[in-house]
C-alpha cells in the first residue's frame, strides 16, 4: 500500500510509526515498514551536487545523511542477499572526499555511490542484517540546499523478506541502459570487412571495483586502458572497435553480454585489476593474468576472482537471479565446451599472454580459468584480463601511469593483430 500527501508546515506521524519530514513542498510517498512499496521523496530541480555523506548511530538505530545542493526525487528501497538499502537519485554529481563510505557505523557496514546509468545516480548502503526504513525526510539547510536523512532500525529476516524493492530491481535489470555509442550496427559476420572488437571496461559508476590503499579505483584505471586500446586499434584501421562503456557509468553484466550478442562481436576483451587481501602476499603478488571460461575454476585464486567479478550487479544494488540461472548457465557452459569458440578463446589467451609478457610483468600463473558471467558467450571468443594487483605498491604505481597504460594497449593491440592474422591465414 502506498500513500501520497503534500507536506504542510509541520511533520506528521502515521499510525504505522513512520515519521514524515518536510522538504520545501516536495511530494513524499511513504511505505509501511518492511513489506510495503519502495519509499520515494522528490522535488523538482536541475542536476545537483552531493556535498557530504555520513553515517551515525548504533546497532539499534542508524542514520544516513546526504547533503545536496538542491532537492531532488529520491526513491528508497531495500534488497536481500545481501542486505542493502538502495537510494536512487536523478542527475546527482558526487563531490565527496576520498574514502567516503569505506567505513560504516551501527547497522551500516559501508556505502558506495555513483552513476547507475546516464542521468541516474544511486547510493547503496550495505547493512549488517535485515533493517526497516524507520523514517526519512529531506529538510532545508540554507538557500536551495537540503539534507536527505534516512533512519534505519533492526528487523527480523522474516519481516524483511526479499526487501521492498525486489520486484523493482528485477524489472530494472531487464531495462537496457542507453547504448554507449550511436554508430550504426555492424554488418553481418559473413559480410564483414573488419572484425568487430568489443572492449569491456569492468565495473563503473556506482561499482568502483577494487580500491587501492592510495584510493585508486579499478573502474578508473580500466576505463583509461580501454580508451587507450580503442585508440590503438582505431589507428590501424583494421577493426570496428566498440566499447561497453565509454564513461564512468555502471553497465549490468547481462547488458554487457547483450551488447556482445547484438554486435555479433568477433572478439570480447574484459579489462579489470586485481587485489589480494593477505598483508604478507600483498607486497609480493603482482602481474597480469588472462582468464578464459571454464565450468570448474582452474584454482582457488581463479574462483575468488570469478566470485568478485560476478558480484558486480549486487554491488550496484541490482537483484541477482543466481539460482534461476544455474540450469541455463550449465547448459551454456557445456555447449561452449563443445564449440570452436572455446578453442578460439584459448588461442587468443595464449597469444595475449605471450605479447603481454614482452611488455609488462605477468603473474606467477598468468593463464587461469573460471565461470565468469561476462565470458559466457557461445559465439564470441572472450577473455578477461586482470592487468595487475592494485594491492602491490609497484603495480599500483604502474596502473596509474598513462605511459604504462599506453604500453599495455600496444601489447594487447599487437596480440589482436597476430590473432586475426593467424585466423585469416587458416581460412585461406
Amino acid at each position: 500500500m502506498q500513500k501520497q500527501l503534500q507536506h504542510s508546515a509541520r511533520p506528521r506521524r502515521w499510525l504505522a510509526g513512520v515519521l514524515i519530514g518536510l522538504a520545501l513542498g516536495h511530494w513524499l510517498i511513504v511505505p509501511m515498514p518492511a513489506t510495503a512499496e519502495p519509499m520515494s521523496i522528490h522535488r523538482k530541480g536541475a542536476a545537483v551536487e552531493a556535498k557530504s555523506a555520513e553515517v551515525s548511530g548504533d546497532a539499534r538505530e542508524t542514520t544516513f545523511r546526504l547533503a545536496l545542493s538542491a532537492g531532488v526525487r529520491a526513491e528508497i528501497f531495500t534488497l536481500a542477499n545481501p542486505y542493502r538499502v538502495v537510494i536512487d537519485l536523478p542527475d546527482v554529481a558526487f563531490h565527496l572526499p576520498d574514502g567516503t563510505g569505506e567505513k560504516g557505523r551501527g547497522l551500516v557496514s559501508a556505502f558506495r555511490f555513483g552513476l547507475l546509468a546516464e542521468g541516474k545516480a544511486r547510493v547503496v548502503l550495505d547493512t549488517t542484517g535485515p533493517v526497516v526504513l524507520k523514517r526519512a525526510d529531506m529538510t532545508p539547510t540554507g538557500g536551495k540546499a537540503v539534507e536527505l536523512k534516512i533512519a534505519l532500525a533492526q528487523t527480523s529476516a522474516q519481516s524483511f523478506g526479499a526487501g521492498t524493492g525486489a520486484a523493482k530491481a528485477g524489472a530494472a535489470k531487464a531495462e537496457a541502459p542507453p547504448p554507449p555509442e550511436t554508430r550504426a550496427p555492424p554488418a553481418l559476420k559473413r559480410d564483414r570487412i573488419k572484425p568487430v572488437i568489443l572492449i569491456d571496461a569492468g565495473h563503473g559508476g556506482i561499482d568502483p571495483g577494487t580500491i587501492s590503499a592510495g584510493n585508486l579505483k579499478e573502474k578508473t584505471i580500466v576505463l583509461a586502458v580501454a580508451h587507450a586500446l580503442k585508440q590503438q586499434l582505431a589507428a590501424g584501421g583494421r577493426y570496428d572497435v566498440r566499447m561497453t562503456r565509454a564513461s564512468d557509468v555502471f553497465i549490468p553484466l547481462d547488458q554487457r553480454l547483450k551488447m556482445s550478442r547484438d554486435l555479433a562481436a568477433d572478439l570480447f576483451i574484459s579489462l579489470h585489476a586485481d587485489a589480494i587481501a593477505q598483508k604478507g602476499a600483498a607486497r609480493t603478488v603482482r602481474g597480469a593474468t588472462v582468464y578464459t571460461l571454464s565450468e570448474q575454476a582452474s584454482d582457488e585464486e581463479a574462483q575468488r576472482m570469478a566470485d568478485k567479478e560476478n558480484n558486480s550487479d549486487a554491488v550496484a544494488g541490482l537483484q541477482t537471479a543466481k539460482f534461476q540461472e544455474e540450469g541455463e548457465v550449465r547448459n551454456i557452459l557445456i555447449d561452449l565446451l563443445k564449440r570452436e569458440t572455446s578453442n578460439f578463446s584459448a588461442d587468443f589467451s595464449n597469444t595475449l599472454v605471450k605479447g603481454l609478457g614482452t611488455s609488462i610483468s605477468l603473474a606467477g600463473r598468468p593463464q587461469r580459468s573460471a565461470a565468469f558471467k561476462v565470458l559466457r558467450q557461445a559465439d564470441t571468443p572472450s577473455v578477461l584480463v586482470e592487468l595487475g594487483y592494485m594491492s602491490h605498491p609497484e603495480d599500483e604505481k604502474l596502473l596509474n601511469s598513462a605511459a604504462w597504460q599506453r604500453r599495455v594497449a600496444v601489447a594487447i593491440g599487437t596480440a589482436i593483430d597476430s590473432y586475426f592474422s593467424k585466423r585469416t591465414a587458416k581460412a585461406r
